[in-house]
């Protein structure tokens, strides 16, 4: 069924297959031929022609970085490190002291 409707994540392909237990097969295809234009519809477009909610699955998502994600975060952590250390290094002496006069 992911020929007919945009699948983006593991999300839309959990949904996808609980619309087809839900609606079947035969309705799951004339609602995405119906609401898709030059495109592919999204699942959530078909959820709202066929007029049903898809449920909010619980559980632990899969995640996967990627090597580009992975480069930005160490750079980040980087960034934040010499950012940490530069501010160190300018912080030797102490918040100066209030001066009152006390009469």
């Amino acid at each position: 069924m992911e020929h007919l409707v945009r699948v983006l994540n593991e999300r839309d392909r959990r949904t996808l297959a609980w619309l087809r237990t839900q609606v079947g097969d035969a309705a799951l295809t004339a609602a995405a031929e119906r609401c898709g234009g030059p495109a592919k519809p999204y699942v959530s477009s078909v959820c709202r022609y066929l007029g049903v909610t898809a449920p909010q699955f619980s559980g632990a998502r899969l995640h996967n970085p990627t090597a580009t994600a992975e480069e930005s975060l160490a750079l980040i952590r980087q960034i934040l490190t010499d950012r940490n250390r530069s501010a160190s290094l300018h912080r030797s002496e102490p918040y100066p002291r209030a001066k009152f006069n006390r009469t």
